[in-house]
């Protein structure tokens, strides 16, 4: 028999709102928590920084810096049944739009302050609120400006300066190259120099700002940044693009759910701890998924699984489940705790997710390889790949039978018409 529960959902993010759908589909009363003022969670750009404490949290939640734009096609960047179409008056029909298009999706609720006692409680508050630092011999001396990537907006501030950058993920990439462009010298400090993707390496050689490291070995207080093959740099500033660890200050389990090496454990499939099952839930802590896809398939199964539609295995078997999923991934690859959450972009696994425990369609496979060739040109081309692209024919197909495309011919210098390329294609508004 369905049932509906009283939930109480935290956090208004992506993952938050999804939850908050299809909960609320499966008839469930939803009462969504959220600690700023509207709904948006890291989407919610907020200009100012922690000038307080610009390697904590204090201040502000958003991690968003004043150009980041997405990672990920539109086209795989919305929900199943509402597709983030470019909105009638907007400003940025791009396939990778800025931050602010992309909160646009978000619908903003009824603000209330009061105590309550729910059935169920889903955790959707994200991942990307309390900076990881790693740990450097005289970080704690250097004098000159540090600050986490949490706390970066704009790149004015750094003019004609000696930036470090300490890591190569995709904001680090992203902010180095930004800051090349007004900074006299961007370093960026890596672990490991053979983990470099070919792409930024080669954007590394074309600009004669931007130099590559080894990790940093230590910061004097004359300014000087060491590095581990002995080279250095006077800085002006370090901007520590390291990551974030999870944090759940509002969370008391009694220790039945941890963090051990920045992995939330032990959650069956990313999603139920079982000794607390079903009723707690996280949504939205597996990392390098497909973004909201995912959140969606786990909150449409929560949903279920709170109505009754769809049972959980027993205890013991979530716990097996967990302990044979964390073996194989370390005897595979020696795979820290802090990794297991991660997806990798297995599409394939997601497929099998959704299909296993809430009935979700499979991702159609022109929208598998528009996500490979994305991921693809990020790789190799990290400053051009969001405004310099060309799909294949299986791509384009798809695009034009979901309304995405509407060609128009490239004119070549003779006149005449050549093939029509997509990434000359305007997208359909709605």
């Amino acid at each position: 028999m369905v049932s509906s529960k009283k939930v109480c959902v935290v956090g208004a993010g992506i993952s938050g709102l999804a939850c908050a759908r299809e909960l609320r589909r499966e008839g469930h009363d939803v009462t969504v928590m959220e600690q700023s003022s509207s709904v948006g969670g890291q989407w919610l750009y907020d200009p100012r920084t922690d000038s307080g404490d610009p390697l904590g949290v204090a201040g502000v939640h958003s991690s968003i810096y004043s150009s980041v734009r997405l990672l990920s096609p539109r086209e795989v960047t919305g929900i199943s049944d509402f597709p983030f179409y470019p909105k009638n008056g907007g400003d940025d029909a791009r396939r990778y739009p800025w931050h602010g298009e992309f909160l646009r999706c978000a619908r903003a609720g009824e603000v209330v302050t009061e105590e309550e006692v729910f059935d169920a409680v889903v955790v959707a508050a994200g991942q990307y609120t309390k900076p990881r630092l790693p740990t450097i011999n005289g970080m704690g001396n250097w004098r000159r400006r540090q600050l986490h990537s949490h706390s970066y907006r704009v790149p004015d501030s750094f003019h004609q300066e000696v930036v470090v950058v300490v890591g190569c993920h995709e904001s680090g990439k992203d902010i180095a190259l930004e800051l090349r462009e007004v900074a006299r010298e961007v370093h960026i400090s890596v672990k490991s120099i053979e983990d470099v993707s070919p792409g930024m390496s080669k954007e590394v050689s074309r600009h004669n700002n931007l130099h590559l490291h080894p990790e940093i070995d230590c910061l004097c207080e004359d300014g000087r940044v060491v590095f581990a093959d002995g080279s250095c740099v006077i800085a002006d500033a370090i901007i520590y693009c390291t990551g974030y660890s999870y944090w759940f200050p509002f969370l008391d389990t009694a220790g039945v759910v941890n963090i051990d090496d920045n992995s939330v454990c032990p959650l069956f499939e990313h999603t139920f701890p079982p000794a607390l099952a079903p009723t707690l839930s996280f949504v939205g802590v597996a990392k390098r998924v497909i973004v909201p896809r995912f959140y969606e398939m786990q909150a449409r199964w929560v949903a279920q699984v709170l109505s009754g539609r769809r049972v959980l295995p027993s205890k013991e078997e979530m716990m097996r489940s967990i302990e044979e999923h964390n073996r194989r991934a370390t005897e595979t690859a020696g795979v820290p705790n802090r990794l297991t959450k991660n997806v990798t972009f297995n599409l394939d696994y997601c497929d099998e997710f959704g299909e296993k425990h809430c009935g979700f369609p499979r991702l159609e496979e022109w929208k598998k390889e528009l996500i490979w060739s994305s991921f693809a040109r990020l790789r190799d081309c990290p400053e051009s790949f969001r405004d310099d692209y060309v799909d294949s024919d299986v791509v384009r197909e798809g695009l034009r039978s979901e309304g995405w495309l509407v060609e128009t011919p490239r004119v070549e210098a003779d006149g005449q018409e050549d093939e029509p390329h997509s990434h000359r294609a305007h997208q359909m508004p709605i």
